[in-house]
């Protein structure tokens, strides 16, 4: 009897290890973790709320062109090197549109029904991104005199 008591213990662990690795409910399917379509705008986290982050952080600092940019629009400004880009956003959002050329780059915040605008070199090819309301812009364009953009969602 006494040799029994530990084989009837070794036999029990053994029973019981085996229970964990036994599947009782085979007829309920895997659980998946769902998937969230991602946007196409080089990162698959911007979202709305970041642009409002950004947005937000960058009405901060900026310092806008306001002057510049009327005298170029009112007067003939043929033999000035720079030209105006200037961007009306008539959608629900802000927005940070991203100017970039050659030897430029610039980060424009334009808020929720107002225009934003922007002095850049002339004849130069720029492009011009971002994102309104989850929707994303994007546009390549030649400047050689001012130009103006009107952006709805």
């Amino acid at each position: 009897m006494k040799k029994l008591l530990p084989f009837s213990a070794v036999l029990v662990v053994v029973l019981l290890n085996s229970c964990n690795s036994v599947n009782y409910n085979t007829n309920r399917p895997p659980v998946r973790k769902p998937t969230y379509p991602t946007s196409n705008t080089g990162s698959s986290n911007t979202s709305a709320s970041q642009v409002e982050r950004e947005y937000q952080a960058l009405i901060k600092t900026y310092k806008s062109e306001t002057a510049e940019v009327l005298t170029d629009l009112l007067n003939d400004s043929s033999d000035s090197p720079k030209t105006a880009i200037t961007v009306e956003n008539k959608s629900r959002c802000n927005m940070v549109l991203t100017i970039s050329g050659n030897n430029y780059f610039k980060k424009v915040p334009i808020g929720a029904n107002k225009i934003g605008a922007v002095m850049v070199p002339k004849n130069q090819n720029y492009s011009l991104s971002g994102m309104i309301c989850n929707a994303v812009y994007q546009k390549t364009k030649f400047v050689t005199s001012s130009y103006n953009i009107t952006i709805s969602n």
